[in-house]
């Protein structure tokens, strides 16, 4: 909560009644940030200290971590401010005790789940190329999908800017003349993928929404509508982080020692000039 009298503070902080906080007051015994304050006075509990005495009785609760999930409407940008004027998804979250941001990005036209949070080692954890969090989205295409573009789609797709996705996975919901209702799951975060992905194959994204995002699905929130997550969702996206970054260690190792397998041909590593020397000098190799 912002802008409180500094009385009503001290007397749910324990310290006095509102009436003797006043009185305290009038006896310049309480300051705000070092100021001496007035009756009446009201303080920021995001940011102002509050003490009695030299004392410490209020701390600014902006170390505190807030995470929410949100419904993100099409029309709405994923950014703090924006320059234009245009709206942004934070003129839809009004009564977060703190300043949150987006983790990640939707675009204008997209909608569905978008989390917001001021941690920002979770944000990072979550947007980190390597970490590879799925996200699942159900995607409303024209015209009507082929079994060829959802396969090239399942496989890969090369993008406009030359760089091939990832495998994903791919459920056909709805099959018409006119569209397809695809849900398509992954584990990536490029600009505008999912757009991109189906224009590589020569499908147009009609609507495009995010149903989930790991463990933490959209449920029945409707749009503009959020909530804060609960402490068990916060640990799953964590947990999903973390075994997506084990993962990709895993495998860029593995990748790493196929190629220098490959290098060193199919005797296994060659020996440095000067051992194999030495070794004639010996009389070669025993055994």
């Amino acid at each position: 909560m912002r802008d409180v009298r500094i009385q009503k503070v001290l007397a749910e902080q324990g310290i006095c009644s509102r009436r003797a906080a006043e009185q305290l007051i009038r006896e310049g015994r309480v300051k705000l940030n070092g100021r001496s304050v007035t009756v009446g006075d009201k303080m920021d509990t995001l940011k102002d200290l509050l003490t009695v005495d030299g004392q410490k009785v209020y701390v600014p609760k902006k170390s505190e971590k807030y995470y929410y999930m949100m419904y993100k409407p099409r029309g709405y940008i994923t950014t703090t401010n924006d320059e234009r004027g245009r709206k942004t998804v934070m003129d839809l979250i009004a009564d977060v005790p703190v300043r949150v941001y987006p983790v990640g990005r939707l675009d204008k036209d997209s909608e569905g789940l978008l989390l917001l949070t001021n941690d920002g080692d979770f944000a990072n954890l979550l947007t980190h190329p390597s970490h590879g969090v799925s996200k699942l989205y159900r995607v409303t295409v024209r015209p009507h999908a082929t079994e060829e573009q959802i396969i090239a789609l399942t496989d890969g797709v090369v993008l406009d800017d030359g760089s091939k996705t990832l495998p994903a996975a791919i459920h056909v919901v709805t099959d018409e003349p006119e569209r397809t209702v695809l849900e398509m799951t992954i584990r990536e975060g490029k600009n505008r993928q999912i757009r991109r992905m189906c224009e590589a194959v020569g499908l147009d994204v009609i609507r495009l929404r995010r149903s989930a995002l790991g463990a933490v699905k959209l449920g029945m929130l409707q749009p503009g509508q959020y909530r804060e997550l609960t402490s068990q969702e916060v640990t799953a996206l964590r947990t999903a982080a973390s075994r997506g970054k084990a993962t990709a260690t895993i495998a860029k190792n593995t990748a790493a020692n196929a190629a220098r397998r490959t290098a060193a041909g199919p005797h296994g590593p060659r020996a440095p000039k000067g051992a194999v020397a030495a070794r004639k000098k010996r009389g070669g190799n025993r055994g």
